[in-house]
C-alpha cells in the first residue's frame, strides 16, 4: 500500500491513539509518525513500543509540518490543545479527532482552526476497557464503524482522504452530522456506560452487606457491566458532560420504560415482560446480523486481541 501521509501526528497516545499508530505501521500509511503526549511515562513508553518516530513533549513541535493531525486526547481537552497548535498547523493539512461526543469537537475547536486547515471531526467505534499506550492493538478497528462529522462546506477531497486513511486502518466509514451523530451515540454508548457506572456503584454498597458474595458470585451480565465501567473515567466525565442534551433525552426514555418494566414486575404482567425481553432480543440478533459481534458464547472470559 502507498504510504497516504508524508507525516501524521498523533497528540495523545493512550488505546486509540497507540492502535492508530501501529494501524498506520502496520499499513504503511505515513512516512513519519509524530507523537505527543503530556505524560512523561507515556512518551517513554511510546518510544519503548516503537509506536512513533518522533516523541515530542509540547503538540506545537509534534504538528509542525504534518499532512494529518489527529486529537486523541479526552474531549473536555480538545478545544485547549486546538487553540495551542492552531497558529502551527501546515497549510492544507486535515485536522480530525476521534471523541465519542461531536458537537462539542465543532463547537471548542473550530474558532481555533486556521481557514487554510481542513477540519473534519471523526470518530473510530473501536476501543476496549483499557486505556494507555501498551493497550493498542492496531485490530482494534477492523470492522468497525468509524463516523465522520464534516461541517457544511468541508472539502470534498479532504473528506475522501480521511475517509481512506480510516478505511486502510480497517474501519467501515460513515457520514453525518454532529449533531444525528450525538444522539445516535447516547442511546448506543453514552446511556449504557452510565447504566454500567451506576450498577456497579449499587453493587459496590452492596458488598460489604454480603460479605463479598456480589463479587464471588457475579454471573456475566454483572461482570459485563464492570467491564463496561472498567473505561477510563477522565474521557467518560468528559463524554457525559459534553453530550448532556442527548444524554439527558435518552436517560429521560429510559426512565419510561425503566416505569413500564417495573410496573409489569409489581403486578405480574407476564405478557408485557416477555414481549419487552422478545423486542430486545430482536435488536441483539440485528447487531449479530450486521457483523457488529459475534453469536458465540461468551461467558465473561473475554477473547484475546486478534
Amino acid at each position: 500500500m502507498a504510504v497516504m501521509f508524508e507525516k501524521v501526528a498523533v497528540l495523545g497516545l493512550g488505546l486509540i491513539g497507540s492502535s492508530i499508530c501501529l494501524g498506520m505501521r502496520e499499513n504503511n500509511l505515513a512516512r513519519v509518525i509524530s507523537g505527543h503526549a503530556k505524560s512523561v511515562e507515556t512518551r517513554q513508553v511510546a518510544r519503548e513500543l516503537d509506536l512513533v518516530d518522533e516523541v515530542h513533549d509540547t503538540a506545537i513541535d509534534a504538528v509542525k509540518n504534518a499532512d494529518l493531525v489527529i486529537l486523541c486526547v479526552p474531549v473536555g481537552a480538545c478545544g485547549a490543545m486546538a487553540k495551542e497548535i492552531g497558529p502551527h498547523l501546515k497549510s492544507g493539512a486535515i485536522l480530525t479527532d476521534v471523541g465519542s461526543v461531536k458537537g462539542a469537537i465543532v463547537r471548542d475547536c473550530s474558532p481555533h482552526v486556521p481557514k487554510s486547515v481542513h477540519f473534519i471531526p471523526g470518530h473510530p467505534i473501536a476501543g476496549t476497557e483499557q486505556s494507555g499506550p501498551r493497550s493498542g492493538f492496531a485490530a482494534v478497528f477492523h470492522g468497525k464503524w468509524c463516523i465522520l462529522t464534516p461541517m457544511k462546506g468541508s472539502d470534498a477531497q479532504a473528506v475522501s482522504t480521511l475517509t481512506q486513511f480510516w478505511q486502510n486502518l480497517g474501519s467501515m466509514v460513515d457520514v453525518m452530522d454532529a449533531e444525528h451523530h450525538d444522539m445516535v451515540l447516547a442511546i448506543t454508548s453514552h446511556l449504557p456506560h452510565l447504566i454500567a457506572y451506576t450498577t456497579v456503584a449499587t453493587a459496590a454498597d452492596l458488598e460489604t452487606v454480603t460479605n463479598s458474595e456480589v463479587v464471588k458470585y457475579s454471573a456475566s451480565g454483572f461482570r459485563d457491566f464492570t467491564r463496561i465501567a472498567a473505561s477510563d473515567p477522565t474521557m467518560w466525565r468528559d463524554v457525559f458532560l459534553n453530550n448532556k442534551d442527548a444524554v439527558l433525552e435518552m436517560l429521560g426514555r429510559f426512565s419510561e420504560e425503566l416505569a413500564v418494566l417495573q410496573r409489569a414486575v409489581r403486578w405480574g404482567d407476564g405478557e408485557t415482560l416477555f414481549n419487552l425481553f422478545t423486542r430486545a432480543r430482536e435488536v441483539r440478533r440485528g447487531i449479530i446480523a450486521a457483523g457488529q459481534d459475534t453469536a458465540a458464547p461468551d461467558f465473561g472470559r473475554g477473547q484475546a486481541k486478534s
